[in-house]
């Protein structure tokens, strides 16, 4: 995948540098599930930095090994692979997060195909993003190019538009620098 050589390298830093995931609008995200949360994988979920805000047995899926080697060391299962076909089973998963990392997956449609596929009906996906419409998410855009990143940002309506042509039910629950988008499985 596209940025994980920069994960692979950044691995025993990330945990030092960047703040702490603020566990309100992953809960809110979560709330919109139907039944019971007890199966929660965290797409490029590197260290396990969103799994501490809010579910200790959460699955970390990532491309990067180092980043999985960090997530280990802190305590969490780990799952290496390709956010495009994910090794998990249809049906499979009660909730799906994605912190900070949306905008460093290839081939966003596949993905949110795949986490369709492997949602329990009812199960959500809840995505914390950098708007690239704002100041600040353009800044963010410009310096992650500059230093080779192959980002792509999306806006909170085009990613919520992306999860709708996946086939899930998807609703912006909170617009800004950072935003939240969830997408449910209803069939």
């Amino acid at each position: 995948m596209h940025d994980v050589p920069y994960f692979d390298r950044f691995a025993p830093l990330y945990d030092l540098l960047l703040p702490e995931t603020d566990p309100k609008p992953l809960e809110n995200g979560l709330g919109r599930a139907t039944g019971l949360i007890e199966q929660i994988v965290d797409l490029g979920g590197g260290t396990g930095r969103a799994a501490r805000a809010i579910a200790p047995e959460t699955v970390i899926f990532d491309a990067s090994q180092p980043m999985l080697t960090q997530a280990d060391s802190n305590g969490y299962p780990t799952v290496q692979g390709d956010v495009r076909s994910l090794p998990l089973t249809s049906e499979s998963v009660d909730a799906v997060l994605s912190v900070d990392a949306i905008h460093h997956l290839p081939a966003l449609e596949t993905v949110a195909e795949e986490v369709n596929r492997v949602l329990r009906p009812g199960g959500v996906i809840v995505i914390r993003d950098f708007d690239p419409t704002t100041v600040r998410g353009r800044g963010l855009a410009f310096a992650e190019h500059l230093v080779g990143f192959e980002s792509t940002f999306f806006s909170a309506p085009r990613l919520a538009q992306i999860l709708e042509d996946a086939g899930l039910e998807a609703k912006v629950l909170d617009l800004g620098f950072v935003y939240t988008v969830v997408g449910k499985k209803t069939a």
